[in-house]
């Protein structure tokens, strides 16, 4: 049986049925993953036409772009600019600067940490006057990396797992990130704790919750009992789908507003983080444009 936390869609072609992915990427993770960055656009007055995407040459990025194609597609939206660039890129200008030649929109990113900090730095030192600028950027979920870059993420739309909005006060889930943080320091891991950790406590309390409840260590009554069962976690109710992942997606949306120096206690705050999308979890609405927004 695999336990996974983080990928992006891996079983969508083999479909092995002892595979459980606690990450709420749901059924269609591709477009799951920018389902609420397009969402979020949409309530745009006027609405956008154009857009411009790129992401590193890499499974995680071309996947996310796949997905985000669909949903430009749905929405009418006319593709400017599609572009990956090689995992081991350094200069982001070169990715920018054809970018701003389009005029787009909305610029969507698909990047891992080193991409995200090399595009942000482009993009602050060659400005951007599209409407709307995010996407499945990684690294800006770590605490450390919120703090460094700190007033920088202003009006930036991104996906999280968790932030600390009413919305998502799940039973269990402070008392949690409260011990977390308490070993954070001298364990030399991220400050914050807001990304993985609760979804990776909330992965073994599924485990828990499952052994007892089949009574077995079997693997197949494992996986038929995970599959059957809707469990209680800190990261509230999971009810995984046919293919392991989550039945429904539960990927937010969020936007970075009114970020205020490198303080990294304001990020635990509501109101810095707000939740476009799902709707169910929707704490604030879409400041833009993002040169706007960015400030």
């Amino acid at each position: 049986m695999v336990l996974d936390t983080l990928a992006l869609a891996v079983n969508d072609e083999f479909h092995y049925p002892r595979f459980f992915q606690t990450i709420p990427f749901g059924p269609k993770g591709k477009e799951a993953i920018s389902a609420g960055y397009f969402a979020a656009a949409m309530t745009m007055d006027p609405k956008p036409k154009t857009i411009a995407m790129t992401g590193a040459d890499a499974e995680f990025s071309k996947n996310a772009m796949a997905g985000a194609r669909e949903h430009a597609k749905r929405y009418g939206l006319q593709i400017v600019y599609e572009k990956n660039y090689p995992p081991n890129t350094i200069d982001y200008s070169s990715i920018v600067q054809p970018i701003k030649a389009t005029n787009p929109d909305l610029v969507f990113v698909a990047s891992y940490p080193a991409d995200t900090a090399g595009m942000m730095r482009a993009v602050q030192e060659q400005g951007l006057s599209a409407k709307m600028f995010g996407g499945p950027m990684v690294g800006l979920q770590y605490g450390s990396i919120k703090q460094q870059m700190g007033e920088r993420l202003n009006g930036i739309v991104d996906y999280e797992l968790y932030v600390h909005e009413p919305t998502m006060n799940f039973p269990g889930v402070d008392t949690f990130i409260k011990e977390y943080q308490a070993r954070a320091k001298a364990a030399g891991t991220d400050p914050l704790g807001f990304y993985v950790p609760p979804l990776v406590y909330a992965t073994f309390q599924v485990l828990e919750q499952a052994v007892e409840g089949s009574g077995s260590l079997d693997q197949d009554k494992l996986a038929q009992y995970m599959h059957a069962t809707t469990f209680e976690t800190i990261m509230g109710d999971i009810k995984f789908g046919s293919d392991g992942e989550w039945a429904e997606s539960r990927i937010l949306t969020i936007q970075y507003q009114g970020v205020k120096g490198n303080d990294l206690a304001q990020f635990e705050k509501p109101g810095v983080q707000v939740i476009l999308d799902p709707p169910a979890y929707k704490t604030s609405t879409l400041k833009y444009p993002y040169s706007t927004a960015s400030k």
